[in-house]
């Protein structure tokens, strides 16, 4: 982890309210020299935080993948880089990147993506019980869909216990490998993840692109129960479209209605940190209780990504960010414009 004083961060901060409203700024510099980290997933294990995340590859190494980051922290603010995941099994050997993970019995469960196979990548499973050495699935790939109305593909997973089951979420496209679609797959509460135990829960599409900023992609969803009812954060639209944060809601983990049709978190101003994109959520409630909404942006299309994460509240219409007072921008800006859930009952 690079911190305040690196020279690149420190420019972020001076043309942006990131230090106003924002909980910390992680980027990973470990493979390229530029600040570089997607995809963000955070669980307690350990007595620490651990946070794993996408990393690019090596400079020098053309043949390398996308593989995954790990960093560790006591207070979800402070973090430090402590290792990595790398392929060790030939249906990973091109990248494995995007990881999900859930915590259960003091065991680690990661549910990650192949990269690079396009209409063939799926998803995996590894556990660990230090949160830095993952055994392999025998069974994996895990899950990738069926059905006319997808290519086949499976990304971004994000797996939620919820009225007796494991939810898996995953990204796909549809047959013409164009729109980017979201559709969940189940298996029972005593599951070992085992490819056998997932099944398809709807042979359709959960949640697609339907509004004027969610373009033609929908992914990278992270849910969170509240009340008895599902609240799903999702990356609307492909990568700096720019990509932004809607919000949807379900009581029963597959049918899913919109808490407004304007995005949760928008990406930021022009010259902020995240002018290119606010994307790929992940939901995290902490052990006090707090709920936190981490997620990447850049102002370079691309060229290099950070990860912070925001705090929320919970009200009757759903979550609320929680923004301390911000600093009035030259323009009359007040930096990412945010939309109150509205939550249908």
């Amino acid at each position: 982890m690079k911190h305040i004083h690196h020279p690149l961060l420190m420019l972020l901060l001076l043309v942006s309210n990131i230090c106003h409203a924002y909980e910390f700024i992680y980027g990973d510099d470990s493979r390229t020299g530029t600040l570089f980290a997607k995809d963000p997933i955070v669980v307690f294990h350990g007595g620490r935080y651990l946070m794993y995340y996408s990393i690019p590859p090596h400079n020098s190494r053309d043949w390398e993948g996308w593989n995954i980051g790990i960093a560790a922290s006591e207070d979800l603010k402070h973090w430090q880089r402590i290792g990595e995941i790398t392929p060790q099994a030939e249906y990973e050997a091109k990248g494995l990147c995007a990881p999900g993970a859930i915590v259960r019995n003091d065991t680690i469960h990661l549910f990650y993506q192949t990269y690079g196979g396009g209409r063939t990548d799926a998803i995996c499973h590894a556990w660990s019980t230090d949160g830095l050495t993952f055994v392999r699935d025998t069974t994996n790939p895990i899950f990738r869909p069926t059905g006319s109305w997808n290519c086949g593909r499976a990304i971004d997973a994000e797996v939620v216990a919820y009225k007796g089951k494991y939810f898996l979420y995953f990204a796909t496209r549809d047959p013409q490998f164009e729109r980017q679609l979201l559709g969940v797959a189940t298996a029972p509460l005593g599951t070992d993840f085992r490819r056998s135990d997932w099944t398809l829960a709807l042979d359709a599409p959960i949640l697609q692109p339907e509004l004027p900023w969610e373009g033609k992609c929908i992914e990278g969803a992270t849910v969170i129960e509240h009340k008895k009812k599902l609240y799903m954060f999702y990356a609307a639209d492909y990568n700096n479209c720019p990509q932004q944060i809607g919000l949807a809601m379900s009581k029963d983990g597959i049918h899913w209605t919109r808490c407004s049709d304007e995005p949760f978190l928008r990406n930021g101003l022009s010259s902020e940190w995240n002018e290119s994109e606010s994307g790929h959520p992940c939901i995290y409630r902490d052990r006090q209780g707090q709920t936190h909404l981490f997620y990447q942006g850049n102002n370079t299309h691309g060229k290099h990504w950070l990860l912070t994460s925001v705090p929320l509240k919970w009200t009757k219409k759903g979550p609320q960010i929680i923004y301390p007072a911000l600093p009035s921008l030259p323009d009359g800006g007040r930096g990412a414009l945010v939309i109150d859930a509205d939550a249908p009952d």
